[in-house]
């Protein structure tokens, strides 16, 4: 069993689409780890909502072209076309960052996912659920990436954010008003 992680992505009701997508998840691969969800305005688009973004990691002896087939079927199963511009609004975006410390290109699927070092919105939830991990061609803790990290304009902030019944993730403003209430 491999350490498999994935970034969940959508701007399209995403808090209806990733609890969906973490019920499949759970249901088909079993006990997840879950990061805070994000909010991060979008990179790449001219004119799009938001996307609510996160990592999530389970183990898991499936093949990557097995992995990437279910996401995919998955991402279809929300409305997205396989030939669906890169740059749309999307219900759901499942992207494969890494399986195990599997490098290259394995059953046409890149590992690791080269936005691991490139976006905010990936590395700072995988950062925070997996700080000790080590990225699989560099070597280096997702946290040391994290930290030395270039956000440049990138902007991306936690949001309340609760699946089954608890909180996975809150927003930094919840803190702020319980204190301001003391």
């Amino acid at each position: 069993m491999k350490l498999v992680t994935v970034s969940l992505g959508s701007n399209i009701y995403p808090t209806r689409h990733i609890r969906y997508c973490l019920d499949a998840l759970a249901d088909t691969f079993g006990s997840l780890q879950i990061s805070r969800v994000f909010e991060s305005e979008p990179v790449g688009f001219t004119d799009s909502r938001n996307f609510y973004n996160l990592v999530v990691a389970f183990h898991s002896d499936w093949t990557p072209g097995e992995l990437q087939a279910w996401s995919k079927q998955l991402e279809i199963e929300h409305g997205r076309l396989p030939d669906t511009a890169k740059f749309s609004p999307r219900a759901l975006d499942i992207d494969l960052l890494t399986v195990g410390s599997l490098c290259g290109t394995v059953d046409d699927v890149t590992l690791p996912r080269s936005e691991i070092t490139h976006n905010a919105f990936v590395l700072q939830p995988l950062a925070e659920l997996l700080p000790t991990e080590r990225h699989p061609l560099c070597d280096t803790s997702y946290a040391s990436l994290w930290k030395t990290f270039e956000l440049g304009s990138q902007r991306l902030w936690a949001v309340d954010f609760s699946w089954r019944g608890r909180w996975i993730s809150q927003s930094d403003e919840l803190p702020r008003l319980a204190a301001a209430r003391r």
